[in-house]
């Protein structure tokens, strides 16, 4: 595996990252599909559809596309439907990915300053984190909600460096999805991403990210244990 430079500041994504919400997703995808007459979809399906945020994932569920936008009304009588189901399933049946907590630990032995960026919105990004006993790891959260922008914007990546004092030259962005990675290149973070997560069924690989890891259990191998000095 590749070694990238040591960086001062480590941000992580939530979902498709940290943690795989697309049980918790799919369920509320078809009991507001249900609840509008609609039939449901398979969790592979909706698993493609995930990444954008919620308001796209619903008008992706009514459709049943990844493209397309559903009728202005029917959107309507979805999505506080959705939003109601999601407030009380966010963390139901999401679990972290496999590696997660032993690369956290590690990273935090390590003493990197670390943060948490996502666009899912603070009402489901905190109990998510919260119910997952990730929220005591981070030194900041950073929600879809928390700035007016939100990622593939550099600004809340910005945010947080400027919150550490820490150069966007020594950061490094942990995320699954191109908009991570677009995000990072903004920036001027570093960018790793895990094979597994949320791209559209797509290989992250295509974004072309500083490397890419199968599991964050391996950031022991990503990056030095110590800085290294220039000569």
């Amino acid at each position: 595996m590749k070694t990238l430079p040591r960086p001062d500041l480590v941000l992580i994504d939530l979902d498709g990252t940290l943690v795989d919400s697309v049980p918790d997703l799919a369920y509320c995808v078809n009991q507001t599909l249900e609840a509008v007459g609609l039939p449901p979809h398979p969790e592979s399906k909706v698993r493609e559809w995930v990444g954008n945020g919620v308001q796209r994932l619903i008008e992706r569920a009514l459709v049943g596309h990844l493209d397309g936008q559903p009728d202005p009304d029917l959107y309507a009588r979805a999505e506080p439907l959705f939003l109601d189901c999601y407030a009380h399933n966010a963390s139901r049946r999401s679990q972290l990915y496999p590696g997660v907590r032993e690369g956290i630990d590690w990273l935090r032995g390590q003493g990197f300053k670390l943060g948490c960026v996502t666009n899912k919105s603070a009402r489901f990004t905190e109990p998510l984190l919260r119910d997952l006993g990730l929220w005591d790891d981070f030194g900041i959260v950073i929600s879809g909600d928390t700035l007016p922008q939100k990622k593939p914007d550099p600004a809340p990546l910005l945010h947080v460096a400027s919150f550490f004092g820490v150069p966007p030259g020594r950061s490094l962005m942990l995320g699954d999805s191109v908009s991570d990675v677009k995000a990072a290149r903004a920036a001027g973070f570093g960018i790793a991403c895990v094979s597994y997560g949320y791209n559209h069924g797509l290989d992250i690989r295509i974004a072309e990210p500083d490397a890419v890891l199968d599991s964050l259990a391996e950031l022991p191998r990503l990056l030095p244990t110590e800085a290294v000095t220039p000569a």
